[in-house]
């Protein structure tokens, strides 16, 4: 199983349905502050079941939501398909889109699953995608230094505002045990050091590279802005 196969399955990443609502939620009000302007064009890369996209779709002028997951992009369709501006797409049609169309590319909780080349790669090709001047966000990102712990003790204080901590207990437990664990002693995560990351972003041709808010509720992983350089 590759972790493609692992999100395009049945999973238990979320440990209730208050949760995956509560998270996409989170993350729609996290991208519409980064929205420059109501007429932006939009890409979200990696984005999931993007249950609120249509906050984000609501402040911006066109929005790409891509999913490498098959069913995934499916289940985008149905719920969104109504949506005349949001178009559902794979990583190969985000390929096809043509050079300076983007305002804004967000890659949210997405680069962990990547190797330095595959991100080296995606990087050159979202600023190929962006006009002069876009903005690139890249949130989530995990330091080497974080532990699991951390991230456990970040979700349940999330559970405990939003009302499932009971969900959340059982759903470590879960966890332990499931094929995310799994796939994570076998592929590992990939984490940066805020230097590193930086670095890799600037080498793509971005320029004004800033540390920014994260993402989501895990203030103990990292969120970089930048722009495109001229």
């Amino acid at each position: 199983m590759s972790w493609r196969d692992f999100w395009n399955g049945e999973h238990s990443i979320y440990v209730s349905p208050r949760h995956k609502t509560l998270h996409y939620r989170q993350i729609a009000r996290d991208i519409v502050a980064h929205i420059p302007a109501p007429d932006s064009v939009v890409l979200d890369v990696g984005c999931g079941e993007a249950l609120s996209a249509d906050l984000v779709a609501a402040a911006c002028a066109i929005l790409y939501l891509c999913e490498a997951a098959p069913s995934v992009r499916e289940r985008l369709r149905t719920m969104f398909g109504g949506l005349g501006h949001v178009a559902v797409v794979s990583p190969e049609e985000v390929e096809a889109l043509p050079d300076a169309t983007l305002d804004l590319v967000v890659a949210n909780s997405l680069i962990q699953y990547l190797g330095r080349e595959e991100l080296a790669v995606l990087l050159s090709l979202w600023r190929e995608k962006l006009k002069t001047g876009g903005k690139l966000v890249v949130a989530d990102v995990i330091p080497p230094d974080i532990s699991p712990l951390t991230d456990a003790s970040q979700l349940l204080a999330f559970a405990w505002r939003g009302g499932f901590l009971g969900a959340a207990l059982l759903g470590l437990v879960r966890t332990a045990f499931s094929d995310y664990r799994k796939l994570r002693a076998q592929y590992g995560l990939s984490t940066y050091r805020a230097e590193e990351i930086a670095a890799l972003i600037a080498q793509a041709g971005f320029e004004d590279v800033t540390p920014a808010k994260n993402f989501g509720h895990n203030p103990h992983r990292m969120t970089f802005v930048a722009r495109k350089a001229v």
